[in-house]
């Protein structure tokens, strides 16, 4: 029979000392020390029961351990013992109680020896009982009498460790509802019980503190950001109000489970945790700096203050379910005031009933009171919600009709609260557990909607208690056997009898230790002796020691890999991820572990930060780094046949560049082909097996789910450019395994040959080991890239051992040597860099083009990435007349919040105005003649006068981040956002006119044609939307793209989309039909433009190539392709006679019709593949986020990461 008590446990400082940070010895008593596992009943030995967890020391003192020259003063109240619960969650989600007291216990003797620690020195202890029960209170009153005992005066009958035994062993858990136990501690008895199990989960905890802590509406917005899975950390400077809180929070949401990290008292040392990306709620002592963590998004719960703080909008509760929650909860805790009217309402019986209420202490039945109002509560929000479960293969829960139904009811939207309930983890295993189990015949929310339909009392489904619970009584027979009136008296607490196994490793390790003060220069200069000694403890420990040490060494290596990858993220628009100490560091964990624990933590830490909800928003310099630190990781995995990570980090990958919305380039697809996974049988069976087990339908046939699961595995074969031998014999060594019969075989021959064919007219012909010509003859661009890419990472892995070395390291020298090899490499690395810039050779058009002088600029002035860049050029506003006094001014946005306008004719001061208002990131900037507009991630559009720089107005109405803002004739501004809504605004009125168009998701590019009224956009949705504003009408849906529409040009009647699926289409806009697709880059393309003098066009892409296409018999084709870009194109501007494009790797190049100088049509004719390359600059080392063009004045600029400008002018007449 399973006892409540299933552990004693006793830690604090053990034979080995340790600070926090891992140093050995004793180092002071300002210092924190590392707290053991001293003693346990019962013994490790013991099988009965699972062993505690290894963590359990760290948690129950969780600032760590500190020495102290005195013990228990009874005049200083910082030296009384604490009492305090704790929960620990296990990996399958079992929680596991313990109550803990800590109190300051003398140092033994032999540690105070061999560590030369001063005389009567007390260090911090923790007893502890640990249990499987949620019995708090009982585990408390247990622990407190044993504690009392120990240090009695009058002394106990036995000694402490046989009544400790007695207790653990011989008390078992009773019976739900129909026991109570009766044990004694002595002279204390004390009894447990346990409620029915088919009533309300067994809460051994008084609900008061929590409400005495929030008043009614933080308290609220606490349950609320519960229910909706946010990151919550709540703050106290007492630890039993951390564990309280939380769990008393965890009951309010019955029937409902918290389904994340849980974690109510944390300790100090694991303060990283906040920054993890998943939800989580942890409490923590308000003594812990958080200084320097990330808190964005995080509901942070100040119990000591009655504060809520959070930098994400929380959403209320919708009515009116709101105002019943709200009410029902005062006229709980405040009777006196909610039913001070009613006294003379029905005299015959109020007077008593309010009296009775008024003079009632908060006890059980409040408490049972509250839970109900929550389970009302829920019976009330989830009204009907059985009849849209459907548990189907696709959704358990049909959310769309369910809302839609509650807003025929409310006659109100759906509620944003309620939304995100639905779409919570906790509603879906709620919905799990109550499909075909017997917990659904238990459901107390079921029956309180039936009782409410039914008209009956609601607190009927709790079960009756009108049987009184059997009494039993646990006896201890061995009192007073030990000797006529024996009493055991104590000055400490007692430890355990040690086996003499234990007894010998303890004076091992404290032998070691005493030597190491001794002689710590002989060891420090011996190595061998060192190695002896380590080699000596490992062999010391035991299986379960080794095992905790392991688990220990997981946590630590998951925790470190956690705060690296969050800091990578957040590097300076300054520093280059390759060189830092976050990548040196996460390569050095993943390449120096054999066992693969830092490739797959670091790929699982992706993963969740991912399913999160961050959207995967990298730089250019980031995503290298993380593409190599994914690579290592498949390549070290590949090694060690570990499938599954290889699988993880491939569907990291391809999640990352998916949901990627900063236009990165598409460096997964090339890094992807150059692994040598696909060469290897292992991988593609291990792959089809994990088909077969995520998408196994055992209705269907079985030779026809092998073959399913074949094509699959045979279009990545082909996509990933596998030669078609090595595909097929890998297709047909799994087919033949499977025994799947020679019609499914040749049908998958023909599949494949078939792929295989699509996929050289759309890439060309390439192999995975190097890339051929395309199809038309042209060079990759990319061979050298995977060269280059491969050298700084070999030395970056060098530093990041050096530096991991050093975090453990007592040596500063070692520290010192670290860094300096680290700015050495630096320094020789833009060295390097820029002998080879110098050496390397300017490239000229083959058409003899002479030497010639350019000039570029360096424009510095943002703090932050350079977000937006536009160029004021005539063509703005159509209404205009005459020359524009501030033609050729370049206007950019940035990371920093601010706008800047630049006057690239004064050279040395071509900043002329900064504009500050934005309080995030301005993702867009338009103007006309005398404002400037810009739209940013703050949801907001602002507009300022260009002269005065006087902000004019603020805009808002947009829920989302603005993608895309045009300025417009008459005083009007249309805007495009992230909500999927495009609105017009006037000025002068400062409101908005008209949402003109809807799409149903983010909107990424707009064009407006002043002239006709008409507008496109496009964006996340893959659909290109038309809309005549004029008529107050949408003309077309655009169907045919497949991925993200990022970029489109309008010229007439023609509309041009680019988008992520390789291909650009051209659209009749009067028609609504496609006209062509253009489907021959190897990557996204993001910006596309049209040659209006000989309708061509020109597309940019991820791939680094520019194509010219143009019209040859009814069709379009590409005539002509441009290698002289390695990065994303970012910008394409086609003027009547120049060229102007700009791309990622900060190179530039300008492109002139040969006509112009000629004065006449050339032998290229008036075809777009007249274009030739005119100059392009030296390129600089740097990563480009956006690019404008001037071709007026020949010039380019572009904006970087590291907050500057680059601007080009190309004078012609030098």
């Amino acid at each position: 029979m399973a006892g409540i008590f299933e552990y004693f446990v006793v830690c604090g400082i053990g034979p080995e000392i340790r600070t926090l940070e891992g140093e050995k010895g004793f180092h002071g008593t300002l210092v924190m020390y590392l707290p053991s596992l001293l003693d346990q009943y019962p013994p490790p030995n013991h099988t009965l029961y699972p062993p505690p967890p290894p963590q359990l020391p760290t948690c129950v003192l969780p600032a760590g351990v500190e020495f102290y020259a005195s013990g228990y003063d009874s005049n200083d109240p910082a030296t009384f013992p604490r009492s305090y619960p704790i929960v620990l969650t296990e990996g399958d989600g079992t929680k596991i109680y313990v109550s803990c007291i800590a109190f300051r216990d003398p140092v033994c003797d032999d540690i105070v020896e061999a560590y030369q620690i001063p005389a009567k020195s007390f260090a911090d202890k923790c007893i502890c009982f640990v249990s499987r029960s949620p019995s708090f209170n009982v585990l408390r009153d247990a622990l407190e009498e044993l504690f009392l005992l120990c240090f009695s005066p009058s002394g106990s009958s036995k000694p402490l460790w046989d009544v400790i035994a007695h207790t653990v062993s011989n008390v078992p858990l009773p019976t739900p509802g129909k026991e109570r136990l009766l044990f004694a501690i002595e002279n204390s008895l004390l009894a447990v019980e346990v409620p029915p199990a088919d009533g309300l989960p067994h809460a051994d905890i008084s609900f008061q503190p929590l409400l005495q802590c929030l008043d009614v509406d933080n308290f609220i917005m606490l349950f609320t950001a519960v229910l909706i899975e946010r990151r919550i950390l709540i703050r106290s400077n007492k630890y039993s109000l951390l564990t309280l809180a939380s769990e008393a929070i965890c009951h309010l949401i019955y029937p409902f489970r918290w389904q994340h990290v849980y974690i109510p008292l944390l300790f100090f040392s694991g303060v990283d945790y906040i920054d993890a990306p998943t939800p989580y709620m942890m409490g923590l002592h308000s003594g812990v700096d958080t200084y320097g963590l990330s808190m964005d998004g995080v509901v942070v719960v100040d119990l000591d203050i009655n504060r809520i703080t959070t930098s994400e909008d929380i959403p209320p509760v919708p009515e009116p379910e709101y105002s019943s929650l709200r009410g029902e909860i005062l006229k709980l805790l405040c009777p006196n005031v909610v039913g001070i009217d009613l006294m003379k309402a029905h005299p015959e019986n109020s007077l008593e009933q309010n009296s009775k209420a008024r003079n009632r202490l908060w006890g059980q039945d409040h408490d049972l009171q509250l839970r109900f109002i929550f389970l009302k509560f829920f019976a009330s929000l989830l009204g009907g919600y059985r009849n849209f479960i459907e548990n189907t293969a696709t959704q358990v829960f049909n959310n769309q009709a369910f809302l839609r139904k509650r807003s025929r009811l409310t006659n109100q939207p759906p509620d944003p609260m309620i939304t995100q309930f639905l779409e919570s983890q906790g509603f879906l295993d709620y919905l799990e557990r109550g499909l075909g189990s017997d917990e659904n015949n238990n459901n107390l929310l079921d029956k309180l909607q039936d009782a409410i339909g039914r008209g009956q009392n609601p607190f009927s489904i709790l079960p009756s208690d009108s049987e009184e619970p059997e009494i039993i009584t646990i006896s201890d027979s061995g009192i007073g056997i030990s000797g006529s009136g024996a009493k055991y008296c104590y000055d400490r607490f007692p430890s355990n009898n040690r086996t003499e196994e234990q007894e010998e490793k303890r004076k091992q390790i404290l032998a070691v230790a005493s030597g190491a003060l001794d002689s710590g220069r002989l060891m420090s200069s011996s190595p061998s002796v060192l190695s002896a000694s380590k080699d000596s403890k490992a062999e010391s420990l035991s299986p379960r020691e080794r095992a905790a040490e392991r688990e220990r060494m997981v946590l630590d290596i998951q925790v470190k890999l956690q705060g690296l990858w969050l800091r990578l993220l957040k590097l300076g628009s300054t520093d280059d991820p390759l060189s830092s100490f976050e990548y040196g560091t996460i390569l050095a964990l993943i390449e120096s572990d054999a066992e693969g624990i830092g490739g797959s933590g670091f790929v699982e830490c992706i993963r969740e930060h991912i399913h999160s909800g961050w959207l995967c928003q990298l730089t250019d310099e980031q995503f290298i780094a993380v593409k190599e630190l994914l690579k290592t990781a498949i390549s070290l995995a590949t090694s060690r046949n570990d499938m599954a990570t290889v699988r993880d980090a491939l569907e990291v990958s391809a999640e990352m560049f998916k949901k990627d919305t900063n236009n990165v380039s598409d460096f997964v697809q090339r890094h992807l082909r150059s692994l040598t996974i696909w060469e290897e049988l292992r991988f593609w069976e291990g792959y089809f097996e994990y088909l077969m087990e995520r998408f196994s339908n055992k209705s269907a046939n079985y030779a026809t789910l092998v073959t399913t699961q074949l094509i699959i595995v045979a279009t990545h074969m082909a996509g990933l450019g596998l030669p078609d031998n090595d595909a097929w014999y890998m297709i047909e060594t799994i087919a033949g395994k499977n025994n799947i019969g020679y019609k499914h075989i040749i049908k998958l021959r023909g599949y494949l040959s078939h792929i295989q064919q699509i996929c050289i007219g759309y890439w060309g012909i390439y192999s995975i080991k190097s890339h051929s010509a395309s199809s038309y003859g042209f060079p990759t661009p990319h061979l050298q890239d995977s060269a280059d890419d491969s050298q700084q990472p070999t030395e970056a892995s060098g530093i990041g051992r050096s530096w991991v070395q050093s975090m453990f390291s007592r040596d500063p020298s070692q520290r010192v040597n670290s860094f300096s090899r680290v700015r050495k490499w630096t320094s020789d690395g833009g060295s390097l860099a820029a002998n080879e810039g110098g050496t390397r050779k300017p490239d000229l058009s083959s058409g003899g083009q002479k030497k010639i002088q350019t000039s570029i600029r360096t424009l510095r002035g943002h703090s932050g990435a350079v977000t937006a860049l536009h160029c004021v050029t005539s063509r703005e506003v159509w209404d205009l007349v005459g020359d524009r006094e501030d033609a050729g001014f370049f206007i950019s946005g940035s990371t920093d919040c601010s706008v800047k306008i630049w006057d690239p004719s004064v050279r040395g001061s071509e900043l002329r105005a900064t504009l500050k208002g934005h309080t995030k990131t301005v993702r867009s900037i338009n103007s006309d003649r005398g404002k400037v507009v810009s739209g940013s991630d703050d949801y907001s559009v602002l507009v300022w006068d260009k002269q005065t720089t006087q902000l004019l107005e603020e805009l808002k109405g947009h829920d989302a981040p603005v993608s895309c803002v045009r300025m417009l004739s008459g005083e009007r501004v249309l805007t495009a956002a992230h909500d999927g809504t495009v609105k017009m605004w006037d000025v002068r009125t400062d409101t908005c006119v008209a949402t003109v168009g809807r799409c149903t998701s983010a909107v990424l590019c707009m064009e407006y044609d002043d002239t006709t009224g008409i507008m496109a956009a496009a964006g996340r949705d893959a659909v290109a939307n038309i809309w005549d504003i004029r008529a107050g009408r949408q003309m077309h849906k655009l169907l045919g793209h497949s991925k993200w529409i990022r970029s489109l040009r309008m010229v007439g009647d023609t509309l041009i989309t680019g988008s992520d699926d390789w291909t650009a289409r051209l659209w009749s806009i009067s028609q609504g039909t496609c006209d062509a697709v253009l489907a021959c880059h190897g990557g996204p393309i993001l910006c596309v433009d049209y040659s209006a003098s000989d309708r061509g066009i020109i597309t940019g892409s991820t791939d680094g190539l520019v194509r010219f296409w143009e019209n040859e018999e009814g069709g379009l084709k590409s005539v002509k392709n441009v290698t002289v870009h390695s990065g994303s194109i970012l910008s394409i501007n086609a003027g009547e006679h120049w060229l102007g494009i700009g791309a990622a790797d900060n190179s530039m190049s300008l492109f002139h019709r040969p006509q112009e100088r000629l004065g006449g049509l050339s032998s290229s004719g008036g075809k777009p593949g007249g274009w030739q390359l005119y100059r392009t600059p030296q390129r600089t080392v740097a990563m480009v986020r956006c690019v404008a063009s001037d071709l007026e004045r020949k010039r380019i600029c572009s904006g970087g990461r590291n907050g500057m400008l680059r601007l080009w002018d190309a004078t012609i007449n030098i």
